[in-house]
């Protein structure tokens, strides 16, 4: 974090969205230098991988800390900052297992369904005070936290999957916009239509996660 500050001439705090009061502390510190805050990127989030039979509670616990309540703490936190630089923006960043849920990785998709109605919710609450929220759904993006071509070597996997710098591209567009939610890449969206239009067809399909096998 020093380094990428030093090098983008910024500041920086560590903060473990999960805890609320290590948010509101560092919140605190933020707005003391920072009392006008234009735009807060709720982006942090861990995989949970798992099944809600398999994984550990405490995991699940975390997953739903982390990338759920995260975002709610940090919104509340910063609330005033953005109130007073407003008109402000909010990006929550989801994914597209917002939007599908698989045997495989309940904790996960209930985590990023959940911070998906936290922004549909909070769109509708802020736009009156001059908060755009915005969700942006990413697909499968190579990074540390989720590395993905190591998992295959299959080429049509490969091509499916995004670097870092699409997502952040995407959401630089949204700022300043009225797009409420955007998939990355675009496809995406007609590729999770199943779970809206045939859920059960789905859970069949599904099934193999059936279980305690994670």
């Amino acid at each position: 974090m020093r380094a990428l500050a030093e090098e983008l001439g910024a500041e920086f705090e560590i903060c473990d969205v999960s805890d609320r009061a290590a948010v509101d502390a560092a919140a605190q510190r933020v707005t003391e230098r920072h009392p006008r805050i234009g735009l807060l990127v709720n982006n942090a989030g861990i995989s949970g991988r798992g099944t809600f039979l398999s994984a550990e509670p405490e995991s699940i616990e975390q997953t739903v800390a982390t990338n759920y309540l995260g975002g709610v703490w940090c919104l509340r936190a910063f609330l005033p900052a953005l109130d007073a630089a407003a008109p402000s923006d909010v990006v929550n960043v989801v994914s597209v297992a917002g939007t599908v849920a698989l045997a495989t990785s309940g904790p996960y998709a209930a985590s990023k369904h959940a911070q998906l109605a936290f922004s549909r919710s909070t769109a509708a609450l802020l736009r009156p005070r001059g908060i755009r929220v915005h969700a942006v759904l990413p697909g499968f993006v190579e990074t540390e936290g989720f590395p993905q071509r190591r998992r295959s070597a299959n080429r049509l996997w490969q091509r499916i999957i995004i670097e870092p710098e699409d997502v952040a591209h995407r959401i630089v567009a949204v700022v300043g916009a009225r797009t409420a939610e955007t998939t990355v890449p675009r496809w995406y969206r007609a590729a999770t239509l199943p779970a809206t239009i045939a859920p059960g067809l789905l859970a069949r399909l599904g099934g193999r996660g059936r279980g305690t096998g994670s």
